[in-house]
């Protein structure tokens, strides 16, 4: 691509060729937005994972059509991601269509045994995200939600407003 010699265009491509993609990310995102790598919405995951492999491959391309197609991957990639969001926004049913809800994995206390079979998480798996939400009784517990990107929200405290949980499904 670069050089003759294996070695030289091995460095040169590796250097040159992630550096480009590097600032073709930024790029990207200073265009669509922070929004861009959220991790909102399993949809925001999906693209945060799918644009660091098509970045893995435009920086081993061995030549330049491999090096413009993952290029042009990722800028469509953020044009779907910048227009789902959109419509998702102003559409309800459209984000019932493509949107996982959020699971109530322990209420009050208590875990939620259908939930935690459904979803197919562990009890010790839960009582690890307490231990990192500094959770100091089980009793203090509002609410474990397994949120729509995977991520586990903690609810700990004396009360719990019903509006921070009204999305979420309640298989109990």
């Amino acid at each position: 691509m670069f050089f003759e010699a294996t070695w030289p265009d091995v460095i040169a491509r590796a250097a040159i060729l992630s550096t480009v993609g590097l600032f073709w990310v930024v790029l990207l995102v200073r265009i669509v937005g922070l929004r861009s790598f959220s991790k909102m919405t399993n949809f925001d995951f999906v693209m945060t994972v799918a644009t660091g492999s098509l970045l893995a491959g435009a920086a081993q391309a061995t030549d330049w059509t491999g090096f413009a197609q993952a290029m042009l991957a990722m800028a469509t990639m953020f044009f779907v991601q910048l227009t789902v969001s959109r419509i998702r926004k102003n559409s309800d049913p459209f984000e019932k269509a493509i949107q996982n809800d959020a699971v109530l994995l322990m209420k009050d206390g208590e875990f939620c045994e259908k939930a935690l079979h459904d979803e197919r998480v562990a009890k010790s798996d839960v009582m690890a995200k307490l231990r990192e939400a500094n959770v100091l009784e089980m009793g203090k517990v509002r609410a474990v939600v397994l949120e729509t990107t995977g991520d586990v929200s903690v609810l700990h405290g004396d009360t719990l407003e019903k509006t921070l949980i009204a999305n979420v499904r309640d298989l109990t």
